[in-house]
């Protein structure tokens, strides 16, 4: 098991990143500045939760939008797979793919977890709220999926 990298700080410059997304193309942080960004990383497209959690956020795309913020939503799973999992969900948000787990990495969410007594590597279910000036707003960590996408809006809308 890797070493746990640790997670940015509130108030600090959130770490750039450059993926390759759903439908093809880039997202960068970079192209939104100016802009309130949600981040929420996500351990598995088409898992129960994962599921719920993009649902809702992209049931919210437009009040967020509305807000002036853009929603992304990242994981390890790969470009293939999450056109696979937008298409099957209807999903509005944004789906970043970082198989290289750079940004996972940069963004301090890649942990060790463990199920069953085993260990593994995995994505701890996090989301950060980036400012217009690119600065990390809040950072929820272990998200628990109802009423977070709600929260989040909330506190987009306290920017």
């Amino acid at each position: 098991m890797s070493a746990e990298i640790s997670m940015p700080a509130i108030g600090t410059q959130a770490p750039a990143f450059d993926l390759p997304r759903d439908g093809g193309g880039k997202v960068t942080l970079a192209e939104f500045s100016g802009k309130p960004v949600v981040l929420f990383f996500y351990p598995k497209d088409n898992t129960p939760a994962c599921t719920s959690e993009a649902v809702a956020f992209s049931g919210m795309n437009a009040d967020f939008a509305a807000a002036g913020a853009i929603v992304i939503g990242v994981s390890a799973d790969s470009v293939k797979s999450h056109d696979k999992f937008k298409a099957k969900h209807d999903l509005t948000v944004i789906l970043g793919s970082d198989e290289g787990l750079k940004m996972l990495e940069a963004y301090g969410v890649w942990k060790e977890k463990s199920m069953y007594g085993k260990s593994y590597m995995g994505i701890e279910r996090t989301t950060f709220l980036i400012d217009a000036k690119g600065k990390i707003a809040r950072i929820w960590e272990k998200v628990k999926v109802a009423g977070h996408a709600e929260d989040v809006l909330a506190a987009v809308k306290s920017l």
